[in-house]
């Protein structure tokens, strides 16, 4: 079996309280103390946005996205097809869309250093409290995240979507050339650039509350 992603939009601040190996799990207990999913969608989010009603929990929201059904492929094909076509791209469109991709579906190239917009880190990203904010996947016994995505960044990502969206339909032709029809890529453009806008939704939504992402397995 795959798997899965559990994307999460949290106050950086509260979530910095919770010592390192426990953040993975406050994030889901806040998320999963309800059971019925109409009990805890929160009418002040756009999107699929899930939060619990309690103003204890109310430091964090899951996203659920319409494009998956939760699992991590379609991600990592998305980030895929990038790679493939960016070079086909011209240079303005293919900065912007660098800058909104690395840290949320794209791995920052380690020969380029650290991704300029603050993205996710290999060692689990800063923490509120100047430490590590997840531990890495080399600790055993530990949840480790996915992608862990600062305010800041987040506020960066945003600023470059605004770029990137009204020049979507410029990736058509480079995504026909370099990836259509190719295992582990998106089946159609369509589907790709579905996936993006919802990344778009996603870094709108939280840089609005100057909040940070976390994706969690």
């Amino acid at each position: 079996m795959g798997r899965d992603i559990t994307l999460f939009m949290a106050d950086w601040g509260r979530l910095g309280t919770v010592p390192a190996a426990g953040r993975a799990d406050a994030l889901d207990d806040a998320i999963c103390a309800l059971d019925h999913e109409d009990d805890y969608r929160g009418n002040e989010l756009s999107g699929d946005w899930l939060r619990p009603p309690d103003r204890e929990s109310a430091w964090c929201a899951e996203y659920v996205f319409r494009t998956t059904t939760g699992a991590y492929a379609p991600h990592v094909r998305a980030g895929n097809a990038w790679n493939d076509m960016r070079l086909l791209v011209d240079a303005s469109a293919r900065g912007a869309m660098d800058s909104f991709l690395t840290g949320l579906i794209l791995d920052a190239d380690p020969t380029d250093g650290p991704s300029p917009d603050g993205g996710s880190a290999p060692d689990g990203g800063s923490a509120p409290d100047g430490g590590i904010l997840f531990p890495s996947a080399a600790d055993p016994g530990v949840s480790c995240a996915l992608l862990v995505c600062p305010p800041a960044a987040v506020s960066d990502k945003a600023r470059a979507w605004k770029r990137v969206e009204p020049r979507l339909d410029e990736l058509r032709e480079p995504f026909a050339a370099e990836c259509e029809g190719w295992a582990g890529r998106p089946d159609t453009f369509e589907g790709f650039t579905a996936l993006l806008r919802e990344w778009g939704d996603v870094t709108a939504d939280v840089a609005r509350r100057g909040w940070g992402l976390v994706g969690l397995p």
